[in-house]
């Protein structure tokens, strides 16, 4: 195996490390705000969140309907601090209509995935699902070592050389 070979195949897996992703996202009046959320993916990358309507970024995300969201590699894990391996994407957010085929598979792969809380949640009346579909991203794996996520196939990487 090459090693873009091997750092696609890294690509490929990175997220599975992960039960939550921080989300960036910005007000209507152009205040930024991070945040966090537990997610869930499907085969398509589409990350699934199921966030508070109280919380600032749902209200964010209501308003001006993008994110950047970032899956990073823990600072315990690393062996450089300074390069960090991690993957963020841009991302479109549209709201889950509660309800819907993709409202009740989300959710069902919200409690596989994070057990019988998500029961509680369901009852509560502010909380939403939302899709964050990514058109964008990059995958870092150390010093000079940054690929883009090509926005034709998010499944392929794209080497960075300037």
């Amino acid at each position: 195996m090459s090693q873009f070979e091997a750092i696609q195949a890294a690509y490929q897996t990175f997220t599975n490390e992960f039960q939550s992703v921080v989300i960036s996202t910005v007000s209507k009046d152009g205040v930024p705000n991070a945040s966090y959320a537990p997610f869930v993916m499907d085969d398509m990358k589409n990350i699934y969140i199921y966030v508070s309507g109280l919380s600032t970024h749902t209200q964010n995300l209501n308003a001006i309907p993008i994110a950047s969201v970032l899956f990073i590699e823990d600072e315990s894990q690393t062996q450089q601090i300074f390069a960090r391996r991690r993957l963020s994407y841009d991302c479109i957010a549209n709201l889950v209509n509660s309800g819907t085929a993709t409202w009740i598979q989300t959710v069902s792969n919200f409690e596989s995935r994070f057990g019988n809380i998500i029961q509680l949640l369901r009852d509560l009346p502010d909380f939403r699902i939302f899709q964050l579909t990514p058109t964008a991203g990059r995958f870092v794996v150390g010093f000079g070592a940054a690929y883009d996520v090509d926005a034709n196939d998010l499944n392929k990487l794209i080497h960075v050389t300037s």
